[in-house]
């Protein structure tokens, strides 16, 4: 099993007959999924998506793949191909058109609603081509398959690549529901039909690798969540991914079946749920749909909410009801039916919401305590089933984090696939496919790109430390004027210091300090601003550290007078 390792270097050039694959996300972490394949010097890009912000990126509204691999190579693209429509692998999209209007979009019709509503927020009319499971469209140097494959949103596909240099199949996010809602099957049959043509890198979806067994079937949670309308007092709010049409659909058919009205609360899932309603994804009832306007003429055990919100967005809707910051007022007797899974890293934004949903009342039902959600994503029984089917030449296990990717990993040797053509690679890092061949054969660079406000790319990991610094630190100001011709303090020094418990008085007590040591510098001949800040700085961390046992960040100002 080959990784990649800390001493990689800028990769060779790739040879004619090579094809190179480079992760721009998604490997090591949950979302960010883009993949860029290259044979011929032409490149293929496989989704774009986003990662959305912990709490250790403060300020940050989404994470973007860093374009920069490709930055000086949008020429070069032939398409942009998306396996399916959640945010992970569409969100990123506008930001890399908004380098080249018009590179391609590929994808199946669901997927590309999805992403044209958005890119039409921003003022992109894309080129785009909607495909289906079964066809095969010639790119240039790349011939492609498309496979129906299961998910969590209808229209999901993998994607077989044929090229000069080798094949290589992508599954994407996948599972193999054998009850799917909307009755289409992964497509095992293709799977064995490519799997004997022959391929050469099989790239497959890590998430649940490391859970053993068999999801299971979306049809399997029906009952419970029938069995929360029944017993629901008054309101239900259900809070799910806005993409997320199988699960709205059965929430719909349990508001059917309990004679309750729905309302949608959320721009994305107003919009997302509407172009699948009108596109025939998703089955309305008659008359069940009410204006989220119109919801105080009915009553509390008449009505379903559902909302954004179900990891813990701090701006989604059910972050805001639990914080009492939205028109809809959560209380005793209100039930809050959490019907997702929890992405890695979400886990204590979730949990504060269940506990401030819970203060205020409501009685909250999530995945730890009801079967009110499945995962849209293949467990270990499945990953080994498709490694059997498949019996690919090498493999490349992608999507999760580390943990999974190298669960998947041992999966694939266990199905027979030799050690050293399992490859683990990390963000950034080269993988080429010569002469049947995967191996690891460089690095390039690839960082987080931040959206933050109106600016991409501006926020670094210098300014989000600063901000995590302010958060858990506070910050203290000193400000010193100083006689610009015998060097002499003139005022203060006044210090102002936010963010701590202790008394203002107390810092009065570093004043002594500042003096002497601005005193110590100036009698060494230092009359530099900067060099007397850091002076000031130096003085002020070390009595904070000491006295308060605190690292703020210290803002000394030095004035001429």
């Amino acid at each position: 099993m080959s990784h990649p390792h800390p001493e990689l270097t800028t990769p060779p050039a790739l040879p004619d007959n090579g094809l190179r694959v480079v992760a721009l996300g998604g490997l090591g972490e949950v979302g960010r999924n883009m993949a860029v394949l290259e044979t011929k010097g032409k490149l293929l890009v496989i989704d774009c998506g986003v990662l959305f912000p912990e709490d250790h990126h403060p300020g940050v509204d989404l994470i973007l793949p860093d374009f920069s691999y490709i930055a000086d190579r949008l020429d070069d693209i032939v398409a942009i191909v998306l396996t399916h429509g959640h945010e992970d692998h569409i969100g990123a999209v506008p930001y890399l058109l908004k380098l080249k209007g018009d590179i391609p979009i590929i994808g199946s019709t669901l997927t590309l609603a999805l992403v044209e509503a958005k890119l039409k927020e921003h003022r992109i009319r894309p080129y785009s081509m909607a495909v289906k499971e079964g066809q095969r469209e010639k790119l240039g140097v790349f011939d492609l398959e498309f496979v129906a494959v299961n998910h969590s949103i209808p229209d999901a596909l993998a994607v077989f690549v044929r090229t000069e240099a080798g094949t290589l199949l992508h599954t994407g996010d996948f599972k193999m529901d054998q009850l799917p809602l909307d009755g289409r099957l992964t497509d095992l049959r293709a799977f064995a039909r490519l799997g004997e043509e022959g391929v050469d890198l099989f790239l497959t979806d890590s998430t649940n690798a490391d859970v053993p067994g068999f999801t299971t079937p979306e049809l399997e949670i029906a009952p419970a969540i029938d069995k929360v309308f029944r017993h629901a007092e008054r309101r239900i709010i259900v809070a799910c991914f806005s993409s997320h049409v199988h699960r709205v659909q059965q929430v719909l058919d349990a508001a059917e079946k309990a004679g309750r009205k729905v309302a949608m609360v959320g721009r994305s899932m107003v919009r997302n749920m509407g172009i699948a309603a009108e596109l025939g994804y998703l089955r309305v009832p008659d008359g069940i749909l009410v204006d989220i306007k119109k919801i105080d003429s009915l009553r509390d055990d008449e009505l379903v909410l559902i909302c954004t919100g179900s990891q813990g967005e701090p701006m989604a809707a059910l972050s805001r009801m639990a914080n009492r910051e939205h028109r809809i007022d959560v209380g005793p007797g209100d039930t809050v039916l959490l019907a997702s899974s929890l992405i890695p890293g979400n886990e204590n934004a979730v949990y504060r919401i269940i506990n401030g949903l819970m203060r205020l009342g409501a009685n909250v039902v999530h995945k730890g305590n009801a079967k009110v959600h499945v995962s849209g994503h293949a467990s270990a029984g499945e990953l080994l089933y498709c490694y059997n089917i498949v019996r690919p030449g090498n493999v490349l296990p992608v999507h999760g984090e580390w943990r999974h990717m190298y669960a998947n990993a041992q999966l694939a040797m266990q199905s027979g696939v030799p050690e050293e053509n399992v490859v683990l690679a990390e963000d950034g890092v080269v993988v080429d496919l010569v002469d049947g061949v995967a191996r690891v054969t460089g690095v390039v660079d690839c960082g987080y790109v931040y959206v933050d406000g109106s600016s991409v790319g501006g926020a670094d990991e210098a300014l989000l430390k600063d901000r995590r610094i302010l958060r858990d630190e506070g910050f203290i100001t000193c400000v010193v004027v100083l006689d610009a011709a015998t060097g002499k303090i003139a005022s203060g020094p006044e210090i102002t210091a936010r963010g701590f418990v202790e008394d203002a008085e107390i810092f009065q007590q570093v004043i002594p300090k500042v003096e002497r040591a601005i005193e110590e510098a100036v009698a060494k001949g230092v009359r530099d601003d900067q060099q007397l800040q850091q002076v000031i700085r130096r003085a002020v961390g070390s009595w904070v550290g000491g006295k308060i046992r605190r690292r703020p960040m210290i803002i000394p100002v030095v004035l001429q007078a």
